[in-house]
């Protein structure tokens, strides 16, 4: 099947061809590093993240660009005398990479910072103005330099916006405009903003404006045309409809698709740091497991809302048990298959042939058809259950067969309880401790069965039971799991 994908501009889903079938470009907006990350970023870096790592396996190589804008009005704003804007963004950033990794989002092949492209911006700038299509605004806002939105016939295209109903741009000195639409793209220094903030241009001393930022680093590092431009749903407008106006009107070809994700909602409103309700990841993390949160954002399709509740993660919780507790079974149980905790070595589309490596195909088809995570996710917890029923028929192979596709599914979609990157978490020393722990309660119960002592047996498998903890007796010897919710 064919990879497809919904694509905003289009207002449809769209067969995904790539420029280079064996490179997808991909430049997703990152944040605006004025305050740390919520819900609601860790949300959206997931998507793309699984987006990303779905066309990597099917094209074999992704570029993956994400920026940091750490020059904006809301970083200036925020800072302080004791921590001045490059120190504050700086740290918020650090809190972001740190809360993503948290989660398993991989990071990205270039993660450039907005102050590192002025020249680019500058540049890109200067073709605007020389075409026509920009103008500084002279003694009215003096070092402004503004988008002539009338100028330029498509600006609306990709909101599908008639320019007349739009609302103003309130992004600099309307005195200087000669639209209230025309927007910003270098902002004149102002007397109460720090001289640090403040880069030489031909229009004068000043900073760039958000929309500039991320068409000038898209171009620097894919070209002037890229297969995929991403970001959440409220980035629509004004941020994408300014970057495709003023890229497109420079001569670049730009994104060639438009993938927005849906939003963490509370009640019926956006999580959003200007309307105060939302939920830190520091804080989140603190009290989750990261691969349950990693598990529960990805669960509702990427493009739907999110209604984000603490039952959201407690049957995340569940599930991730269920896959946990299964590949364990099965790796206590011998087979004439080669258990291996690496990928396997073949993988394909196509699960109707005799090779159990494969992926299913529904799975395939469920991430073919726009990112279909929650129906691939189906298809992970029916081989969940019929391993599980092999297991309890005694048939180790095809319990087997099950395991190592549940394996390749959650690798691909970055769940797999028992990848190196969430076993490797405290260094293997929590787990590790508690294995001696059980074990020797285990040993404990084994005696008093053996000495025909049950009601001390009873006592122990009790003790250990209201520790959360589930013993299962076979013939190979007695383990033990964590139940989880």
């Amino acid at each position: 099947m064919t990879v497809r994908l919904y694509d905003t501009k289009a207002q449809a889903l769209r067969d995904f061809a790539p420029l280079d079938p064996a490179n997808v470009t991909i430049y997703v907006c990152g944040p605006t590093v004025q305050s740390g990350p919520h819900i609601g970023h860790l949300r959206g870096a997931l998507a793309f993240d699984l987006l990303r790592r779905w066309l990597t396996h099917r094209f074999g190589r992704v570029t993956f660009v994400r920026n940091v804008t750490d020059i904006d009005d809301k970083v200036l704003a925020n800072a302080t005398d004791a921590e001045p804007w490059w120190a504050l963004a700086y740290r918020m950033e650090l809190e972001f990479s740190r809360a993503y990794a948290a989660i398993g989002i991989l990071p990205p092949t270039y993660e450039p910072r907005a102050t590192a492209s002025i020249p680019q911006m500058q540049e890109l700038i200067g073709r605007l103005v020389e075409a026509g299509y920009a103008y500084a605004a002279g003694d009215a806002a003096p070092g402004d330099v503004y988008f002539d939105v009338r100028s330029w016939p498509h600006y609306g295209q990709l909101t599908r916006q008639s320019l007349d109903l739009m609302e103003s741009a309130e992004d600099a000195d309307p005195r200087g405009k000669r639209d209230p639409r025309d927007f910003a793209l270098w902002k004149g220094a102002k007397p109460d903003e720090p001289s640090s903030a403040v880069w030489d241009s031909p229009w004068g001393a000043g900073r760039p404006g958000w929309h500039i930022e991320c068409s000038a680093m898209s171009r620097r590092y894919l070209g002037p045309e890229f297969d995929i431009h991403g970001g959440g749903l409220d980035l629509r407008f004004p941020h994408h409809e300014n970057e495709l106006a003023q890229s497109a009107a420079a001569g670049d070809g730009f994104a060639r698709y438009w993938v927005h994700n849906g939003l963490v909602t509370v009640g019926d409103q956006k999580m959003s740091k200007s309307l105060g309700n939302f939920v830190l990841a520091d804080d989140l993390l603190r009290d989750r497991d990261p691969l349950v949160v990693r598990y529960a954002l990805a669960a509702a399709h990427y493009r739907s809302s999110l209604a984000i509740s603490e039952s959201s993660f407690d049957e995340a919780d569940a599930a991730v048990d269920r896959i946990r507790t299964f590949l364990q079974r099965v790796q206590r149980v011998p087979s004439g298959l080669e258990w291996s905790a690496q990928r396997p070595a073949a993988t394909a589309a196509d699960a109707s042939e005799p090779d159990f490596h494969l992926l299913p195909k529904a799975f395939a088809d469920a991430l073919d058809d726009d990112l279909g995570v929650p129906q691939a996710l189906a298809i992970v917890h029916e081989k969940v259950r019929a391993g599980n029923a092999a297991l309890d028929a005694g048939a180790s192979d095809d319990a087997h067969v099950a395991a190592i596709q549940v394996r390749e599914m959650t690798r691909i979609l970055g769940i797999d309880p028992g990848a190196e990157e969430w076993t490797a978490r405290d260094g293997g020393g929590a787990a590790s401790t508690l294995d001696t722990l059980v074990q020797t309660m285990i040993a404990q119960r084994a005696d008093a069965r053996t000495n025909k002592d049950w009601a001390a047996a009873d006592r122990i498998r009790d003790a250990i039971a209201a520790a959360g903890i589930v013993l299962e007796d076979g013939p190979d010897g007695t383990h033990w799991s964590v139940t989880h919710g």
